[in-house]
């Protein structure tokens, strides 16, 4: 195929509702033993799945291979990203019972790795970085031969409960850029670019046998060169797997989507993504933060 042309600001349009999503975007609905089974465990542990509450598209793939993504801290966030489908409110208080269940539902699924992830949690102190910490704790003591990754939020520039996370020494420690710092004033109204650059940075110096992770969105109105800049910044700052995945809206109340980008173009960036250094790269239409997960684990077969 011919190269493909990026669409500036200026030239963009938004994507009428109306219009039909792309082949490439169609995707299987939930289904199977497997699947069915999985759901049940989590209800019947009151544990949330990001999978669930982001209307993850490969929910289907990932929950029949027997994986997900589980989301502590409850399910009501602090604050109201313009992308993202989980409920903004006022939390209620903390589960300290949540580490607990969540490694009995891991070591009953018997997960060789194991993602979690949180809503952010402003009100308290730590931004819930204890539990966290918690969570690895008993994950290590009921399922031992299982890694595990942890996906989180910027505690709002606390280092300290960066720290705490750190301590438990996670095999890979993710955090998302989510999009380029032109649009984070609307993406990402609570957060800041520099500072989630600084807490994969504070990270790999609290431990540097840790893999870092990133992840960006295209389809919001960026720029390829600004996806390039991105992706050099996050290098700059050591950081070691990169996924890149479509934006897809939640809903009518979530940010409008100004393209869908073609398979062709998100290989073209996973190819300028590993000539920069990065030793994993996950990038396609379907592509979400968890996507393939287990493949990312150092040391593990296939894993870079």
């Amino acid at each position: 195929m011919g190269e493909k042309q990026w669409i500036t600001p200026v030239e963009s349009h938004m994507v009428s509702a109306r219009q039909p999503k792309p082949e490439w975007l169609k995707v299987r609905m939930p289904g199977g033993a497997e699947f069915v089974r999985l759901t049940d465990l989590m209800r019947e542990q009151s544990l949330h799945t990001v999978c669930e509450e982001a209307h993850c598209p490969n929910i289907a793939e990932c929950w029949s291979a027997g994986t997900a993504t589980f989301m502590i801290l409850g399910e009501i966030c602090t604050r109201a990203c313009g992308f993202c489908a989980v409920t903004t409110g006022k939390p209620a208080a903390l589960d300290l019972g949540e580490p607990r269940r969540v490694a009995q539902a891991i070591a009953r699924m018997r997960l060789r790795h194991a993602v979690v992830t949180s809503v952010d949690r402003d009100d308290v102190p730590d931004g819930g970085a204890g539990i966290f910490a918690e969570t690895v704790r008993w994950i290590r003591r009921l399922s031992p031969g299982t890694t595990v990754e942890l996906l989180i939020p910027d505690f709002a520039g606390n280092w300290g409960a960066l720290a705490t996370v750190m301590e438990v020494r996670p095999e890979i420690l993710d955090h998302n850029l989510d999009t380029v710092p032109r649009l984070y004033g609307r993406v990402r109204p609570k957060g800041r670019y520099q500072r989630a650059l600084e807490l994969l940075r504070r990270a790999k110096d609290l431990d540097e046998d840790a893999y870092t992770k990133s992840g960006i969105m295209g389809g919001l109105g960026e720029t390829r060169e600004e996806i390039s800049q991105v992706m050099r910044d996050l290098r700059a700052v050591d950081c070691d797997i990169l996924t890149v995945g479509q934006y897809l809206r939640p809903s009518m109340k979530h940010l409008p989507l100004a393209r869908y980008y073609h398979p062709d173009e998100f290989e073209a960036i996973a190819n300028e993504a590993r000539g920069l250094g990065f030793r994993h790269v996950e990038a396609g239409p379907l592509v979400r933060s968890s996507y393939h997960a287990e493949r990312q684990v150092p040391g593990r077969e296939g894993a870079p």
